[in-house]
């Protein structure tokens, strides 16, 4: 296992600014509704918007922002346009994979914009399956360091179905087959440990290592898929140089 993908690192180091909170509450409300329509408003009977509520707290989203999203998904508070879930691949420079997921209830509109996202900053939009082989979808569980001891929190892990779990930056990364991603979840909090994130996620299986001028050019295409409305979640498997990923 390669390990979760560098992008999200520098998302993290980054930080959300205040500017970009809006959009990232917008796009979390967007898959709460869209779980609850698909599969109604009780995450204890819905597992996907188990998720997505998951998400949503992760970022901090008021309690009543989710409940609303809810509501709208399952349609008592008005209706609303179709959306529909839509995976994307294709390349960027130096030829690295890039995984997009999508929630559009316009879906040739945005392929076409996706495209010109691609082209403008050296990448192309692929054909479907052209890089999924290259990931694996996983639960993923990140965990402070200073929450708990590295053997213990290993031995925990393996207990409950865990099939990786490694170092980055100042956070344990735990990483699990989909099966196995509720026991976990449930493991930790009957231990009182706290975590950070606990998301689904597509982890590149091997990454490729790219240089200031590559990485530059990656970044600046992750930022702009990002920043897409209708982009939920975006993932690449590269990997930068530690005193590099420092520097972006």
């Amino acid at each position: 296992m390669a390990g979760h993908s560098h992008w999200a690192s520098i998302k993290r180091k980054k930080g959300a600014i205040d500017a970009k909170r809006g959009k990232i509450f917008s796009k979390l409300a967007k898959a709460v509704t869209s779980a609850a329509r698909q599969g109604g408003g009780n995450p204890d009977m819905n597992l996907k918007l188990q998720y997505a509520i998951d998400a949503a707290k992760a970022e901090n989203m008021p309690k009543d922002n989710i409940e609303r999203a809810i509501l709208k998904g399952t349609g008592e508070s008005g209706g609303d346009s179709e959306l529909y879930e839509c995976l994307y691949e294709g390349y960027g420079p130096s030829g690295i994979a890039i995984i997009i997921e999508i929630l559009t209830d316009n879906k040739n509109r945005t392929a076409s914009e996706i495209r010109k996202v691609f082209e403008k900053f050296g990448g192309n939009l692929g054909e479907s399956g052209c890089v999924a082989w290259l990931f694996q979808k996983k639960g993923l569980i990140t965990v402070q360091v200073n929450e708990i001891n590295e053997d213990k929190l290993m031995a925990l892990v393996l207990d409950a179905g865990g099939e990786d779990l490694e170092i980055i930056d100042d956070k344990y990364q735990i990483v699990c087959d989909l099966k196995d991603f509720n026991s976990l979840k449930n493991m930790l909090q009957e231990n009182n440990i706290k975590t950070d994130q606990e998301i689904i996620s597509w982890i590149p299986m091997n990454s490729i290592e790219l240089n200031e001028d590559n990485a530059k050019k990656v970044v600046s295409l992750m930022e702009a898929l990002e920043n897409h409305d209708d982009v939920q979640n975006a993932y690449a498997n590269f990997t930068l140089p530690e005193e590099l990923l420092t520097k972006l």
